[in-house]
């Protein structure tokens, strides 16, 4: 090996040895700072408001509701008021929201245990929105169809 060789090698080894060393520590600064910035600070997503907790519940009078084909519907509901509610919510409101929702489904729709949950689900989530979260649940009090 000439002096011009040995120097070449050195220069190279110590340019690797180098660019590992960088390397290493940028992976460590950006994986361990990522993680220690993440934890010290919390996730950076959108916080979940808690729960309502529950209120007062308000029973309403049955209604019949014109279903298809001549069908009849006898539905009673009760709202789940939160406890934030100012007062008790009226029902007219929900009622509407019920027979607008229910009018004109058939009696096939609305006997499996699925079709009822699905549209209650429904018309919960409009009489949430109705009522400006201060209802937190609709119960079915009477479901009869003729």
């Amino acid at each position: 090996m000439s002096k011009d060789e040995t120097a070449t090698e050195e220069p190279k080894k110590k340019s690797k040895k180098l660019l590992i060393i960088i390397i290493a520590a940028v992976v460590v600064l950006l994986g361990g700072g990522g993680a220690g910035a993440y934890f010290m600070l919390g996730s950076s997503g959108p916080e979940k408001k808690p729960a309502p907790l529950p209120g007062k519940v308000i029973s309403m009078d049955a209604i019949t509701i014109n279903l298809a084909e001549g069908h009849f519907l006898k539905l009673g509901l009760a709202l789940q008021a939160t406890a934030d509610a100012a007062e008790a919510p009226d029902g007219s409101h929900a009622l509407d929201l019920a027979i607008t929702e229910f009018s004109n489904k058939s009696v096939a729709e609305l006997s499996s245990d699925k079709g009822r949950e699905k549209i209650k689900e429904e018309l919960t989530k409009k009489v949430e929105k109705a009522y400006e979260e201060e209802v937190m649940a609709v119960y079915f009090t009477e479901f009869v169809m003729q």
